[in-house]
């Protein structure tokens, strides 16, 4: 290696010293470097790399067998290794003061907002405290940086009149009539959506089990319109396949995640609804069930959330039920 470094250093001064200026800086290097033990840096440096990918794997091994999403472990495994790579010490002996200054500096470097650092923050609090627990270090340095306060932005929903426009330019389209109708009428996810099967649908109790967050199952419910629109959906296809949603053309494949998020987009465009997309079927659902009096552990239960505060923060209350509640109950 030492070899390797002389031969490069020469090579790039050749246009510059002539070969008895070369021949002189060879003898001059090899001095040099014989005082020097110029590459135990670069070798520890590659077993610190080694030992703490070794620690990020065994993290996010744990964290899969929890039930995260690959989607959730390659994030976490991103935001993880860029904070490594960029403080560039083993993960052992980083201090809070190291996780402050990557955490300001990317902020500043990337024009972040207080959301993402504070999602960063969550990943490190949450890896630093696993390490802590499984006793590879004493205390974590993530204990001592404080939930980053940020402004609490109210998410829109649809209207009922969005609802009614969305009904009526489907009408002529009963997959996507369906699609709209089960988002809103279940409130499940989108990804819950597209990995249902048509044996997955429970006619006579007009619910359907879905497969959430943490690989947890939970049931979800639809009305009698919807299984309406449902059963003729499924009586004009023309295919073998097992999914519920399929492509309208051959060979008539599953509808992805994006394919969904495309098909609500081009509704909201059509109809000119500012930022249609599937997740606000769900946040639309939490608040009319909230609005119309349901307690808010069963409005938990039906969109699957662990923590009720995660519920609180879908639902938007209407503001004209507080004023009526208030006279009611206050005067």
């Amino acid at each position: 290696m030492e070899n390797n470094l002389i031969i490069e250093i020469t090579k790039d001064l050749e246009d510059t010293l002539t070969i008895k200026q070369t021949e002189n800086l060879k003898i001059t290097l090899v001095k040099c470097f014989s005082r020097y033990d110029i590459f135990l840096k670069n070798i520890e440096k590659k077993q610190e790399d080694i030992e703490n990918s070794k620690l990020i794997d065994k993290f996010l091994s744990a964290k899969k067998i929890e039930g995260c999403s690959v989607k959730t472990i390659d994030y976490y495994r991103n935001i993880i290794f860029k904070m490594t790579s960029s403080i560039e010490k083993s993960i052992k002996i980083i201090t809070t003061e190291d996780l402050r200054k990557y955490l300001s500096e990317y902020k500043e470097a990337n024009n972040s907002s207080l959301i993402t650092i504070d999602n960063m923050r969550r990943i490190f609090s949450s890896f630093f405290a696993w390490l802590e627990d499984e006793n590879y270090i004493i205390k974590s340095p993530a204990r001592r940086i404080h939930r980053v306060k940020t402004a609490k932005v109210i998410k829109n929903t649809f209207s009922d009149e969005n609802i009614e426009r969305m009904r009526d330019l489907c009408k002529n389209d009963i997959r996507n009539l369906v699609i709209i109708e089960l988002l809103l009428t279940t409130g499940m996810r989108v990804g819950e959506l597209v990995n249902l099967n048509i044996s997955d649908i429970n006619f006579e109790e007009r619910s359907c089990v879905v497969l959430g967050k943490g690989n947890k199952q939970r049931e979800v419910y639809f009305d009698a319109k919807t299984k309406i629109h449902l059963q003729e959906y499924l009586g004009n296809r023309n295919d073998n396949d097992i999914a519920l949603f399929v492509s309208k053309n051959k060979p008539y494949q599953r509808l992805s995640i994006s394919g969904i998020e495309l098909i609500i987009r081009n509704i909201g465009k059509n109809i000119n609804i500012d930022k249609a997309y599937p997740h606000k079927f769900r946040r639309t659902l939490a608040t009319m069930a909230i609005d119309k009096g349901m307690p808010i552990e069963q409005v938990q239960k039906l969109l699957g959330h662990v923590k009720i505060e995660t519920t609180m923060h879908y639902a938007m209350v209407n503001q004209n039920n507080v004023k009526i509640s208030h006279r009611k109950y206050i005067g």
